[in-house]
């Protein structure tokens, strides 16, 4: 070979920074490698010799060259000696290299983050605020996750989307689980308790007293969150414990007849006394001690002595779910289940008691007093059941105004805004819209109009747009604007469906709790050897978006806090998301739904990649997050009814959810006429869902 008689480098300088000496060898086999596959341009070992010849020439031997100069240099000397197909086989193949590298490089940083820095120091570890990103499980959870998302952007996602997460255009939510599961479910515990149920290592039979009710339960939102990536809700909670009241009564009244406590006061009772009370449920002993005509005596003691044992064994329920819900684990032990319970339309005694000693169970708080995040409790709001005085459950919403003031929760939903009573009809608590406690609603069904509930049922996957990067690119053109967010909407309607065709394609033994169970609706008429396709198009596919505030700055130079044109943008650019979601779902007979995300560490990655890109900008990049969805920034000052003005519309336009925050200065347990007020305010408002 006559290029090894040319003067040459003694070394070079590899990736990594370190020397290692020059060989000719390499350059003239990445050549001959890359011809191999050119039979239009196959070169000679006399070729091969001489361009790789015509390579070294062009080195100084002086100085040591980087792989980077020489594989440049190898490029330039095949295009120079017209064999441009070769060279195009040799691009493409350093491309690839390339990208391999990069591929490992990119996850051994990620891997040194998750080793080496604290949570508060990055997003990415603060991703889901259940997860404590400190901890040993925690940091096994991300190294999990951070590989699967690499797997996912290299060999799963086509360029384009891979591309719109990594710049920040677009956010995958929960990119690790892509190949896996779903998001959330509203779970039906009437119907799993009726029959009994397996967690996969033993049947549990249908529990027969209040403290197995609330521990299967606790156990049963475990064992669902194990098998999807969100989070877990109950929607009728005081409905399902009420069955659990009944049990327990009955079995306090017949362990009472059996003691000698009570031998004493039977030999007073009459015969037909004593049948009475044998027959009795807890609706019964409620009305009898109610009953004025019935003249005080031995029936009465007896009745209210079974009422309070009811009530101590529903308060220890209620408690011991608590407590459970924040300390049991899931997902291999990296985080208690994210769950919520919805409540508050109940009116049978044995509901409203589950409620009432419910509320007094959170406001007693955990071991020391604390307050417990879990399950995120959601009161729903009724007229006619528990609104305003009169109604039958008013003095429990006045409690849990009470329990809301000193403990955050529970939160307020509202049955009566126009997009949820469409849906309600009286004594069906199916027709209810329960919310998860991040602000997740499903009920509108294209797919099976007839399926317009919310058991059973949940998200599918959501992917978030960021409107600030939207509004920035447009530079104050309205029309480029609706362009481009008509090409991200289409971008992410693309990629929700692609999620959804691997989603589908899985079968009841990958889900055996969801599916084998029948958790998911439609999941029990499937059979065994079908995909779960039919069943998840009950769930929904959702779009979300962040920073509509900033969006405006950018657009009109001020919020829709700050100007009423800016509002009406405001509504305009959500109510066009929303009719573009309505479109999509009557194309494609799937869930297409609109969803105010709820940000987490998204707001802050969104707006330190815009940053980096754009620089700062005021009131758009230069705060550290960007403005969760609809909201009014929380730096601008505002009355908490001018704010609920101004949200709520959006929660008409956002069907897959919404929530609205209001902030209220001092203590607001010494007010608490002024807190029922804001809550009722919202109401009429027409807000879906606040706190």
């Amino acid at each position: 070979m006559y290029a090894t008689l040319l003067d040459s480098p003694k070394q070079i300088v590899k990736r990594d920074g370190t020397l290692v000496p020059f060989d000719y060898f390499k350059i003239r086999q990445a050549i001959a490698k890359a011809n191999v596959n050119v039979p239009s341009e196959t070169l000679s070992d006399e070729q091969l010799d001489k361009l790789t010849a015509d390579v070294v020439k062009k080195l100084d031997a002086d100085v040591n060259p980087t792989v980077e100069e020489i594989q440049d240099l190898v490029e330039l000397t095949l295009m120079e000696n017209g064999v441009s197909q070769t060279a195009k086989v040799y691009i493409l193949y350093r491309s690839e290299r390339t990208r391999q590298r990069r591929k490992k490089s990119d996850l051994m940083e990620t891997f040194k983050k998750i080793s080496f820095t604290e949570a508060y120091d990055i997003d990415m570890k603060r991703e889901n605020a259940n997860v404590d990103g400190n901890t040993a499980m925690g940091m096994m959870l991300k190294y999990g996750s951070e590989s699967s998302k690499s797997f996912i952007d290299h060999y799963v996602l086509p360029e384009d989307m891979a591309k719109a997460h990594r710049e920040g255009q677009i956010h995958i939510h929960d990119k690790d689980f892509y190949l896996l599961t779903q998001t959330c479910c509203q779970i039906d515990l009437h119907k799993l308790f009726k029959k009994g149920f397996s967690t996969g290592h033993g049947f549990l039979r249908e529990p027969q007293s209040i403290e197995s009710y609330a521990a299967l339960a606790c156990i049963v939102l475990q064992s669902n969150q194990n098998e999807m990536h969100g989070g877990q809700s109950i929607p009728n909670l005081e409905n399902v414990m009420a069955d659990g009241v009944q049990k327990t009564c009955r079995k306090h009244i017949r362990d009472l007849i059996e003691t000698d406590e009570i031998a004493a006061c039977e030999s007073r009772l009459t015969e037909e006394e004593k049948n009475l009370l044998l027959s009795c449920n807890y609706e019964d002993v409620v009305e009898l001690l109610n009953d004025e005509a019935k003249p005080a005596g031995p029936l009465k003691e007896y009745l209210g002595l079974v009422k309070k044992r009811v009530t101590r064994s529903t308060y220890q329920a209620m408690q011991s779910l608590i407590h459970n819900l924040n300390t049991m684990n899931s997902r291999a032990g990296a985080q208690v289940p994210f769950t919520s319970i919805n409540y508050g339309t109940g009116t049978s005694h044995a509901a409203r008691l589950v409620i009432r000693e419910l509320l007094k169970a959170t406001e007693d708080g955990l071991g020391n007093g604390e307050t417990a995040i879990f399950p995120v409790q959601i009161f729903k709001v009724k007229d006619g059941v528990n609104s305003k005085a009169g109604d039958p459950n008013y003095d429990l919403f006045k409690q849990a105004v009470r329990v809301s003031a000193k403990r955050l929760f529970p939160n307020f939903s509202f049955l009566d805004a126009p997009f949820n009573l469409q849906y309600y009809r009286a004594g069906d608590d199916n027709t209810e819209v329960a919310y998860m406690g991040c602000r997740t609603r499903v009920m509108g069904n294209v797919y099976d109009p007839r399926k317009e509930v919310t058991k059973g049922r949940g998200n599918l996957s959501f992917t978030s747009l960021n409107l600030p990067r939207l509004g920035i690119e447009a530079r104050g053109s309205i029309d480029r604007f609706f362009s481009l967010l008509d090409q991200n909407m289409d971008l992410i309607f693309r990629q929700l469906r692609h999620r959804f065709e691997i989603q589908k394609r899985k079968f009841i033994h990958n889900f055996p709790f969801l599916m084998g169970e029948g958790i998911w609706l439609g999941s029990d008429t499937l059979e065994k050897d079908e995909n779960i396709e039919r069943a998840l198009r009950h769930g929904t596919l959702s779009v979300g978006f962040i920073g509509l505030a900033e969006c405006l700055v950018a657009l009109t130079g001020k919020h829709h806090g700050e100007d009423g044109k800016s509002q009406q943008l405001g509504l305009r650019i959500v109510k066009h998301m929303r009719e573009r979601c309505d479109e999509r779902s009557q194309k494609e007979q799937l869930n297409y739904t609109l969803l105010a995300t709820p940000a987490e560490g998204l707001a802050g990655r969104f707006v330190q990649l815009d940053r980096e890109r754009y620089g700062s900008m005021e009131n758009i990049t230069n705060h550290a997050y960007y403005t969760n969805s609809f909201h009014i920034p929380v730096y601008y000052k505002i009355t908490a009814r001018e704010k609920i003005d101004l949200e709520a519309p959006y929660h008409a336009l956002t069907n897959a959810g919404h929530i609205s925050y209001i902030e209220l200065d001092g203590d607001p347990s010494l007010n608490l006429s002024a807190f029922e007020d804001i809550v009722l305010y919202m109401k009429d408002a027409g807000i879906g869902y606040g706190s």
